[in-house]
Formats: C-alpha cells, sequence, structure tokens
C-alpha cells in the first residue's frame, strides 16, 4: 500500500501576513507578496500558500483573486499550532551589517525568542535598523518553518541590561569560563556575548558581580563575535533548549 503523502507539502511557498489568522479569513497580500507569488512563482486562483501571523500558528491558504499588483486569499485551514520555544534572549554587541543580518538570520533559524542588541564600550556600530532586522527574521523565519517571530528590541546600554537582569545570565568570557556543556541549564535565561575585542575588564567585573551571571567559555579557539553568539544559541539550545 502506498504511503499517504505528507500534506500540506513542503514545497508550498510560505508567507508571514500581519493579518490575524482563523478559518474564513480574507487576507490580502501587500504588493510585493502579491507579485512574488503572481509574478515569480506563477501563482493564479486556487493556488495553496502557508501562512503564518506569529500568533496563531500556521495555516493554509488559497488564492482567491488576483489583480494588478494585488491578491486575496482565502484561509482554509490551520496546519501546525504556535510553535513553543525556549524563553532565551540572545544579548549581542552590534558588529558590522553584513554579520548582524547574518546573525539575526541564524539566530531566528535556530530558534531563539528575543534578539537583544546591547551597546559595550568597544561597540563599534551604535545604529541599529529594527526594521530591517524585523525583516531578515521574516524571511528567516518563512524559509525555515517557523511560526513565531523572535522579538527584536531596541538597543540598550549593557549597564541598563544588568541592572535589569532578573534570570540566568550566561555571557561568553573570552579570558575563561566554565564550559558550556557543563552550565547551561533550562528555565529562562540570557546568553550575552561581546563586541570584537570582547568586554573591557570593567564590564566583565560588572557581570561577573551579578548573583545570577554564569561564565562560560567556547571552547579554546577563538571566536569572531557573531559566531560566538550563534555558537551559544546552538549550544543551549542541544543542551537546554528544544533539540533535546
Amino acid at each position: 500500500m502506498p504511503a499517504t503523502p505528507a500534506w500540506p507539502p513542503r514545497s508550498l511557498p510560505r508567507l508571514f501576513v500581519r493579518n490575524p489568522l482563523h478559518q474564513g479569513a480574507r487576507i490580502e497580500l501587500d504588493a510585493g507578496q502579491a507579485n512574488y507569488l503572481g509574478n515569480v512563482l506563477r501563482l493564479g486562483v486556487g493556488g495553496e500558500v502557508l501562512l503564518f501571523d506569529g500568533i496563531s500558528g500556521e495555516w493554509l491558504g488559497r488564492i482567491a483573486e488576483v489583480g494588478k499588483k494585488r491578491m486575496s486569499l482565502a484561509v482554509e485551514q490551520r496546519t501546525k499550532p504556535l510553535e513553543q520555544v525556549p524563553d532565551l534572549t540572545l544579548g549581542f554587541a552590534p558588529v558590522k551589517r553584513a554579520q548582524v543580518d547574518w546573525l539575526v538570520e541564524k539566530a531566528t533559524e535556530l530558534g531563539i525568542a528575543r534578539l537583544q542588541p546591547v551597546l559595550t564600550q568597544r561597540t563599534i556600530v551604535e545604529r541599529v535598523k529594527l526594521e530591517r532586522l524585523e525583516a531578515i527574521a521574516i524571511e528567516a523565519a518563512e524559509q525555515c518553518g517557523r511560526t513565531l517571530l523572535p522579538a527584536i528590541s531596541e538597543p540598550v546600554t549593557l549597564k541598563a541590561l544588568l541592572a535589569d537582569a532578573n534570570r540566568a545570565l550566561y555571557f561568553a568570557d573570552e579570558t575563561g569560563g566554565a564550559s558550556a556543556a557543563s552550565m547551561f541549564q533550562a528555565g529562562p535565561a540570557t546568553i550575552l556575548t561581546g563586541p570584537e575585542g570582547g568586554f573591557t575588564d570593567e564590564e566583565r567585573a560588572a557581570i561577573r558581580a551579578l548573583p545570577h551571571a554564569r561564565a562560560i567559555s567556547l571552547g579554546p579557539r577563538i571566536l569572531r563575535a557573531e559566531t560566538a553568539a550563534l555558537a551559544a544559541v546552538a549550544a543551549y539550545m542541544a543542551l537546554a533548549g528544544d533539540w533535546r
């Protein structure tokens, strides 16, 4: 007896929409999305699309109407519930634009819940375009099957972050710390990684002074700032997150 094919097919395009989704809803796509489905993928009336709104899970939509630079979809049924991800925040010092873009894309794929840019004494890049980072996170979520977008917060100073810290704080200390494998535990947590050049001695002392801060080592090699951030997230997901 032949196997029942997976449904919905993984090959269906996925789009994030800002309208709340529910069975019977009618969704008007923006011009970019309409152009992508109609002119790039050549989909017309009756074509199927997977939709998610970051609130209610993933839904099957069917193209109901096509016009010039517009397209509307009818929402038929839910295909996935809203995902549950570990309560994990990545606090990272912004680096150059290309590296930050890559960091946000990959952290989204890894399942991060929140992204928090942190301004340190050695942070070179202080301006962070949140709209751009959100667009990158949306595209990554569309590609990797996520149904929940990571929250992306306004940049804060390291001092402000530490003053508001009230849960486990794992910080990658290039001067040494316990192995990540021995330190990560399930539960609400923040991973903090530094800028190019690392934390200053003053900053390191302030972090270590917190009772819930834990210095961790990410191995014997020197990692770039963005590599360290993603390595720490991946290790957490494998050891204490939802990869177990």
